[in-house]
């Protein structure tokens, strides 16, 4: 009996069937023991149409499509996640969004069209400062955000970092900063990384009193989980006051986003926002051998549960 289904995003699954064989199932049926799973939301009334469900394995590094881990734990089901496959490809991309907004690259093309002769040069940002002169701070200082601290320590940023469930003297192997609060990263940095999971603790997080705290003129960036943010609408006045001077987003609340405030300012490129409201369509993950190196780890997971293993990752607390 095919035993594998994988519940959406995956039309060909040649990868995985390198590694599986032919145990994947077109069709969801009660004889299914492992779901590989894309973004589908995967509540409990779906669980219980499975009765020989053993684990659910999601292709990335979120979870929170499981919506009910503790349910999943009661009955035994492991729910796990592929949280290695792209630290070097989004820790790149959040690198690429503080340097940019560290150089002001994409307001100078969006200034300089209008640029005439004699004028070209002398157009510079004022508020540009030297790299090393940036506080840069990181909120979730694991995979990725522990190699962001790495890159941006490379070129020359003060770093600084807060996560308060990782050991002491992480700061020393990352040689960073170790901040206690989260109020105290807000209060003191030039550009705030945002690189922690989504949970009932960071959900809608960036809000309205997030903003309020960070230094005036500072900048976020975000590639981590969409609902980290409240709502983008929470951007529009503090950018257009200089609150804020740069936001970059690789993930949304809402995907596609959905009009509002800020996206309708985005889309008609209104003169205020300056090339300071950056958007990526979720893609930080993407590269050719990451998406391999994605799709596969997630397969050879789910052969260890039919091989009678432990999966690895398991993000429900089952033992």
């Amino acid at each position: 009996m095919k035993k594998v289904y994988i519940t959406d995003k995956i039309t060909d699954p040649y990868i995985e069937k390198e590694v599986l064989g032919d145990v994947i199932s077109d069709t969801l049926h009660e004889g299914i023991e492992v779901l590989l799973v894309w973004h589908k939301k995967i509540p409990n009334e779906f669980i219980d149409k499975l009765p020989n469900l053993k684990a659910m394995v999601r292709y990335g590094v979120g979870y929170d499509v499981f919506q009910d881990l503790e349910y999943t734990k009661q009955k035994g089901i492991y729910a796990s996640n592929t949280p290695d496959y792209g630290t070097e490809e989004v820790s790149d991309t959040a690198i690429a969004m503080i340097m940019n907004i560290a150089r002001g690259i994409t307001r100078y093309d969006y200034q300089c069209r209008d640029y005439k002769d004699g004028s070209w040069q002398t157009n510079t940002l004022k508020n540009i400062k030297r790299t090393s002169d940036y506080k840069l701070g990181v909120i979730g200082a694991g995979r990725i955000g522990g190699s962001v601290v790495l890159k941006a320590n490379a070129l020359r940023f003060q770093t600084y970092f807060y996560d308060p469930y990782l050991s002491s003297g992480t700061e020393k192997m990352l040689g960073a900063k170790r901040v206690e609060s989260l109020d105290e990263l807000l209060e003191t940095c030039d550009i705030i990384s945002v690189n922690c999971p989504l949970n009932d603790e960071t959900n809608a997080m960036i809000d309205e009193k997030f903003i309020a705290k960070m230094k005036k003129g500072a900048s976020i960036v975000n590639t981590a989980r969409g609902a980290i943010v409240k709502d983008l609408d929470v951007f529009y006045e503090p950018l257009k006051s200089g609150q804020l001077n740069c936001v970059s987003l690789d993930v949304l609340p809402s995907e596609p986003p959905k009009d509002g405030l800020m996206i309708d300012a985005w889309r008609a490129k209104e003169t205020w926002l300056d090339g300071r409201f950056l958007i990526n369509p979720h893609a930080a993950f993407y590269s050719d051998k990451a998406y391999f190196e994605m799709r596969q780890k997630a397969a050879l997971n789910v052969k260890r549960v039919l091989d009678g293993k432990k999966p690895i990752n398991i993000v429900n607390g089952l033992d």
